[in-house]
């Protein structure tokens, strides 16, 4: 058989069709067809072998390894031990737990009261955040924004003084009833009219 390859053609199980047809391979990982094209109806699916194949190693070929090799180089594994959180409290002082703020800064193993979420306990402090494992969850939180408080800006109102677009000159105004002296007359606005 050949060596099967993006653009080559396989059997497979149509998931549309539900027959073993002709199909065109689409993407391989590695050795291993893993999307195809059915030459048939033109249905995208993922690779399905022929029914009763399998690319799986079956039990037969899995005993035939010696047993002896695979307990010698094997190391002991460690088991997988699972605190509750009930235990992780156990031996901490919950009754002076400090409420969360954010601006407050925490350690490691410190418990925490929050509003929402309850007692907590600190697992792990990155910069400004907070890991904070409660009964139901884990909550990434931040602390430690205490800092000084920051001046407010001061708001200053708009003013009636028109200074007009900057690319265009100013003719001087003068106040009204002031006589031009250019003129020799009274200043005025033209008129719509």
């Amino acid at each position: 058989m050949a060596t099967p390859k993006v653009g080559g053609e396989v059997d497979a199980q149509c998931t549309r069709c539900k027959m073993n047809l002709a199909h065109t391979i689409l993407a391989m990982v590695g050795p291993k067809i893993v999307r195809v094209r059915c030459n048939t109806c033109g249905g995208d699916h993922a690779f399905r072998g022929a029914a009763g194949v399998t690319d799986r190693p079956t039990k037969a070929s899995t005993t035939r390894a010696p047993r002896a090799a695979t307990s010698s180089s094997s190391t002991p594994r460690a088991e997988k031990v699972i605190i509750s959180f009930d235990e992780q409290l156990a031996g901490k002082d919950i009754a002076s737990a400090p409420k969360y703020s954010p601006k407050d800064t925490y350690k490691v193993d410190q418990v925490i009261h929050h509003p929402t979420f309850g007692v907590g306990l600190v697992t792990a402090v990155r910069g400004d955040k907070v890991d904070l494992t409660f009964r139901s969850d884990t909550k990434t939180l931040v602390h430690g924004r205490g800092g000084p408080a920051a001046e407010k800006p001061v708001f200053s109102p708009p003013t009636n003084k028109h200074t007009g677009p900057a690319d265009k000159p100013m003719a001087d105004t003068a106040p009204e009833g002031d006589v031009d002296a250019d003129a020799g007359a009274e200043t005025s606005l033209p008129s719509g009219d």
